[in-house]
């Protein structure tokens, strides 16, 4: 069909024609942002402000299972010692006050678990902004989030901290 001429010539001409996009450098960049949510400033700004939040509800909760405790410690000390009505009072008012305990707890934890998730997504939101317009301005073709393997000089987690934090460079 073709000539070995004709081939040489062909393989040329596609060479040359493909030269242009063999030189032009494709630029990647790869962000951890499990290491954001740790490090960067406004992550750590939202755990200060969900600790202050949530401390005087979690010492409450420590504070009524404490009472709890004592009371059940009290009930075991003295329960021998008791008519059966008011043994019987007792353990009722236990259980009922540790019925209210675990839902309080439950209530706690679902409320906290809320917090920390709205507050995970204004963190991810904010990075994400911060990836996109260092991809704009350092002129990235294609930005990841997670890899199994990076190479450090793909890691441009860093400059999104630097970033987020306020401080250029």
């Amino acid at each position: 069909m073709f000539t070995l001429t004709q081939r040489l010539a062909l393989c040329a001409t596609l060479l040359l024609c493909a030269a242009p996009t063999l030189a032009q450098e494709f630029k990647i960049g790869i962000v951890n942002l499990d290491r954001i949510v740790r490090e960067a400033a406004p992550a750590k700004a939202a755990q200060t402000k969900l600790e202050q939040e949530f401390t005087k509800r979690e010492k409450d909760l420590a504070d009524l299972g404490n009472q709890i405790k004592t009371s059940s410690e009290r009930l075991e000390r003295e329960g021998p010692t008791l008519p059966e009505s008011q043994r019987a009072s007792r353990q009722k008012q236990l259980v009922d006050q540790d019925r209210d305990f675990q839902r309080k707890r439950k209530d706690f934890q679902e409320d906290l678990n809320n917090r920390k998730n709205e507050e995970l997504q204004i963190i991810i939101d904010r990075a994400n902004r911060a990836v996109k317009a260092l991809a704009e301005t350092e002129k990235f073709d294609l930005i990841i989030q997670e890899a199994v393997y990076i190479n450090p000089k793909h890691d441009i987690t860093e400059k999104v901290i630097r970033q987020l934090n306020g401080s250029p460079r």
